[in-house]
């Protein structure tokens, strides 16, 4: 059992005043998602980026109504995966669509039709093709969802009532709190300096 030692508020523990205490602490305290700062311009944010990057900071994230090619390329953008995926699900519908007409025409429902042959492969092209169309089409539809972590009903930039103005004309960037790195006054201190239209923590 803990007791508080004399000159402790009442109520607290021992082991709570002293950092040893385990499991304690409020499901309810707010948690912080990092500290976003706001621009007029795409150039600012990109300068922003850059400076954040620079300062070894790896959870940055720039948020503009229209790309910022030199936001991107501070941040490092991988190629997208949309090709691959893309190129993958329209092979799966080529290969997908010719078996199923092959399999059709010469084992499952062969028949003599005019003497051409069962395996006859250049009829098979034009259902190939739109096969290729669809599973392309599909698998950049739900490719994109997936990379993009969609559908997402909410987050934690829309309590940030200036960050409404992120589709229209207004650029964002944001130091997320996961980052090793973080510490809201630097962070604040460091995106100050940027001359921004407004600096906010937003919380979860």
């Amino acid at each position: 059992m803990s007791t508080a030692t004399p000159g402790e508020a009442p109520g607290t523990t021992h082991d709570a005043a002293h950092g040893h205490g385990h499991g304690h602490a409020d499901p309810t305290a707010p948690v912080p998602f990092g500290v976003l700062a706001g621009y007029k311009t795409g150039d600012e944010m990109a300068h922003a980026v850059e400076k954040a990057v620079a300062a070894g900071y790896t959870h940055v994230d720039g948020y503009s109504p229209y790309p910022v090619g030199e936001a991107a390329d501070a941040l490092k953008f991988p190629k997208s995966e949309m090709g691959p995926i893309m190129l993958i699900g329209g092979l799966t519908g080529v290969c997908a669509g010719f078996i199923m007409q092959y399999w059709a025409n010469t084992w499952g429902y062969s028949l003599n039709i005019g003497g051409r042959p069962y395996f006859s492969w250049p009829s098979f092209v034009p259902v190939t093709f739109e096969m290729m169309v669809l599973t392309t089409a599909l698998s950049g539809f739900f490719g994109l969802l997936a990379i993009c972590g969609l559908p997402r009903y909410n987050h934690p930039l829309f309590n940030s009532v200036a960050f409404d103005r992120a589709t229209r004309d207004r650029f964002f960037v944001c130091i997320e709190a996961t980052d090793p790195k973080y510490n809201k006054d630097e962070v604040t201190a460091l995106l100050n300096s940027t001359h921004p239209e407004s600096v906010e923590e937003v919380m979860e």
